[in-house]
């Protein structure tokens, strides 16, 4: 059976200033998702799951989800802030969506099959689909995430959120803390966390993102997590259950082993609007260079 691909698309884009997930950077118009797509279909993804949110679903089926559903089945997943377990309620003034882990457990229904799970605004190239495809098929009951390195996954325009990884002699994911605001600072690079306390980081360091291969057991985990979750922070009205730190909690109760499966690849993004320029470029080099067609779906 080929595996799933889920893309998570329901993001507000706050820090970008917009709906970013259909946003032009390729010379045919082409959006990162564009391209996350036609490298999973050549790694042999079979099944397109879309996480967006329900008021986006006939903008994006219009002016995206179309001509996908024309190369590979496509399923769309709701993530909403009402969509909690019983016994839960949204508090009052809350906007903010709850996170990657609640944006994964959205997709639950759409899944029976071991799958693979992306962000919808980052470009990850061809390298990590193809070896998360491979591990996927292997048969292994481990969980795998694509890992990148932190210096080159970095905006020159603001502060990013990285999952800094810890990793075992062996290849596993020992930990992996949620850094919130990293930002290079001069030659440097440093995470300035919510309470103003500054922490040097190397740029090495091996960074989660949101590339991660599961089986389906993983959401019965995810599910336990973000119920403990709600008890600690379900009356916030900004407080985030990451899939990291989830994926981070289910290893320290020894319920997950994760692979680290190294990517060559180069990352980039869209977090802020000024990105948009690099990303374009950076495209077009990859286009020049042969990795990619100048028309995707010509």
């Amino acid at each position: 059976m080929s595996p799933t691909l889920v893309i998570l698309a329901a993001g507000m884009g706050s820090r970008y200033g917009g709906l970013k997930q259909t946003v032009p950077v390729g010379p045919g118009g082409e959006s990162i998702m564009d391209y996350s797509v036609f490298d999973a279909l050549r790694a042999g993804f079979g099944t397109i799951v879309f996480v967006i949110r329900r008021q986006m679903q006939n903008l994006f089926h219009e002016s995206y989800g179309a001509k996908i559903e024309q190369r590979v089945p496509v399923l769309y997943a709701f993530q909403e802030l009402d969509m909690l377990p019983a016994g839960f309620a949204v508090p009052e003034g809350r906007t903010k969506p709850w996170g990657t882990a609640h944006a994964l457990l959205s997709a639950e229904s759409c899944v029976c099959e071991p799958f693979a799970v992306i962000n919808a605004d980052d470009f990850y190239g061809a390298d990590g689909f193809q070896k998360l495809a491979a591990h996927l098929r292997s048969g292994s009951p481990d969980y795998a995430m694509a890992g990148f390195t932190l210096e080159q996954t970095l905006s020159e325009h603001g502060s990013v959120a990285r999952g800094v990884c810890e990793v075992t002699e062996a290849g596993y994911l020992k930990s992996i803390a949620e850094l919130t605001g990293i930002i290079r600072e001069g030659d440097g690079i440093i995470n300035i966390d919510a309470a103003g306390r500054r922490t040097t980081l190397t740029g090495k360091e091996a960074v989660s993102m949101n590339m991660w291969a599961f089986t389906p057991a993983v959401f019965a985990q995810l599910n336990a997590v973000f119920l403990r979750f709600l008890a600690k922070s379900g009356t916030s009205l900004s407080a985030e259950c990451y899939l990291p730190t989830s994926i981070n909690e289910l290893i320290a109760l020894g319920e997950a082993r994760v692979k680290v499966i190294p990517s060559s690849a180069n990352w980039f993004g869209v977090t802020y609007r000024a990105d948009h320029g690099r990303v374009a470029r950076s495209i077009a080099q990859l286009v020049s260079s042969g990795e990619y067609p100048a028309r995707l779906w010509a």
